[in-house]
């Protein structure tokens, strides 16, 4: 057995053990909720906003337009990763955090209350756009956030272990989505168009009042005090990461690549696939996609943990290296079963592909990025490199995977091969980084 090194091993008080506590809850609580609030609109754009804010399109064009819209807040993600990373170098993690679920909240639950195109014409998408915009800046600045509120507080060798709180709010926020969306849907689809979709964001108001109780309630980072308080809080943040630390930005961007493009494609557009070309008046090959997806949610909550955990013992390269190789084998079994129209098969895959194998591609990340980078520049390090990854990878994945579909007339083999390739890439970035598990953060 691996022991952690032996300046990073020493036993919690009392005290730090409860203000770790606290910041592990807070880096669950608001993940999970921010993340409804984003994953929230991947459903809607599937199933819901082409009818409402592009009726007059045809289904294939209403969703390219819907998933351009989607592709809106991950393109805001970068922005919103600069000026909060920017903030949270120079302010303090818990700051920071406040404003971020102030924003998605707010962002969330107006766009419960927009019109639709029949009501209000044009003025209906452009609202939709500049409030999914809000909902990009906020989940831009809270992942770097969330995650550094975990690993900074965290017990020395098991950084990989409570970063992993922040990544389980991912799945857990999927899942309350997809769960939320699912019962909004259960009286019938003239409910689900009228009211269904709307309640399903206030519902997320609701949340971000919670979220914000516990984070007001959580202390700032010792690190990020003793920074302070020695006056080792960097002037220019932003400039100083890109001037020093441009090459672990751009490692984190390659790491990222295939886990976020995938995750998207296999989560958002699989539901607009089957909707698409694969449903039938007789099988309803959209609603087992959304069954799976829940499934796969839950399982990945329940996996993250334990892939943090080995991490902990055995590396983050290793396990991130492992789930790499593994998801770009994985797409084509994935897509194949999807073909069967078989919950069974479909729920298998899912529940292997996202659940299992995404869990090790995603679970060391906090933990690994927030390794790279020394405390004042930390938020901004991790963030930029989180959130430029978005645009080029989550964000256009949709909307690249309806267009090779397309291409492929109507069959998904070539985004198959397009997340095959990503997993390459990424496995590669995953080679070139350092290990770090086993280094002191404190500097």
């Amino acid at each position: 057995m691996v022991s952690p090194h032996p300046a990073e091993a020493p036993v919690l008080s009392r005290t730090e053990a409860v203000e770790l506590r606290k910041a592990v809850l807070s880096a669950f609580m608001g993940a999970a909720i921010e993340w409804y609030d984003f994953f929230l609109y991947g459903t809607a754009a599937a199933l819901v906003i082409p009818r409402l804010f592009f009726p007059d399109s045809s289904p294939q064009s209403g969703a390219l337009k819907a998933f351009a819209t989607y592709a809106v807040g991950f393109f805001a993600r970068p922005v919103g990763s600069v000026v909060f990373g920017h903030l949270g170098d120079k302010l303090g993690r818990k700051t920071t955090l406040v404003w971020t679920m102030g924003l998605m909240g707010a962002a969330t639950f107006l766009i419960g209350c927009l019109p639709s195109y029949n009501s209000a014409g044009m003025l209906a998408p452009i609202l939709l756009v500049l409030l999914r915009f809000g909902q990009g800046l906020a989940i831009g600045g809270e992942w770097g956030g969330a995650a550094l509120m975990a690993v900074e507080h965290g017990h020395k060798g098991r950084r990989g272990l409570h970063g992993s709180w922040a990544q389980i709010g991912v799945p857990v926020g999927l899942l309350l989505a997809n769960g939320v969306f699912a019962l909004a849907a259960l009286p019938g689809e003239d409910f689900l168009l009228q009211w269904g979709w709307r309640i399903c964001f206030w519902f997320g108001l609701v949340l971000t009042g919670v979220g914000l109780i516990i984070r007001k309630r959580v202390s700032e980072t010792p690190l990020f005090e003793k920074a302070a308080r020695t006056g080792a809080v960097a002037r220019n943040p932003l400039r100083e990461v890109w001037n020093q630390q441009w090459r672990k930005v751009l490692l984190v961007i390659g790491v990222r690549f295939a886990e976020n493009a995938g995750f998207f494609i296999l989560t958002v557009y699989a539901l607009t696939y089957a909707q698409t070309h694969l449903s039938t008046p007789g099988v309803n090959v959209e609603r087992m996609v959304q069954h799976a997806v829940v499934l796969a949610a839950a399982m990945e909550a329940l996996m993250i943990p334990i892939w943090a955990g080995v991490s902990d013992r055995l590396g983050r390269r290793g396990v991130c290296m492992w789930g790499n190789g593994l998801f770009a084998l994985g797409v084509f079994p994935f897509f194949a079963a999807l073909n069967t129209r078989n919950e069974a098969c479909i729920c298998l895959a899912m529940v292997l592909l996202i659940g299992v194998i995404h869990a090790a591609m995603y679970a060391p990340q906090a933990a690994f990025f927030a390794e790279m980078f020394p405390t004042q520049l930390r938020y901004s390090g991790a963030s930029l490199g989180y959130g430029l990854t978005t645009p080029l990878a989550g964000g256009m994945a949709p909307f690249i995977a309806t267009y090779l579909v397309k291409l492929d007339g109507n069959q998904p083999w070539l985004v198959a091969v397009y997340l095959a390739v990503l997993g390459l890439i990424s496995l590669f970035a995953v080679w070139m980084a350092k290990e770090s598990y086993r280094d002191s953060i404190s500097q």
